[in-house]
């Protein structure tokens, strides 16, 4: 984990993508982010990016590859699980067993969506600040 390294963000809807867009600039978090529409298209970006991304969050219900599926390909390639990458769920899938499988998965949060711009602000802004302050192996 890099923590001026790139947001990735994985989000199949683009007005959520917008809509995240416009609450990272008003927070004011200078992290260059990256997005994708699909879990394939961001595992391909990181087998073949020699970046260190400062945190992934995701979506789960995704087309190509689930965010579950994600997160479980990064954990099984040895490089990729070295590179310390926090992973978190933001997602409107809430149920008990979706939570299950995100912690069975080993993620580092699940958060729900909210509906209001301040909550999602808020929320992204507990995510991005907890993160920051956190130490990781890669920090050294």
């Amino acid at each position: 984990m890099d923590k001026n390294g790139t947001i990735i963000i994985i989000e199949d809807d683009e007005d959520d993508q917008f809509l995240l867009e416009d609450v990272f600039n008003q927070l004011g978090y200078p992290n260059q982010r990256m997005y994708f529409l699909d879990g394939l298209s961001a595992l391909e970006y990181l087998y073949n990016s020699s970046d260190l991304p400062f945190i992934i969050i995701s979506d789960i219900n995704l087309p190509k590859l689930n965010g579950l599926e994600l997160r479980r390909k990064i954990q099984e390639d040895a490089e990729l699980n070295l590179k310390c990458i926090p992973y978190v769920y933001f997602t409107t899938a809430l149920n008990q067993q979706a939570v299950i499988d995100a912690y069975s998965s080993s993620a580092q949060g699940f958060f729900v969506k909210p509906n209001g711009v301040d909550e999602i602000m808020e929320t992204i802004k507990a995510i991005i600040e907890y993160w920051k302050k956190c130490a990781s192996p890669n920090n050294f």
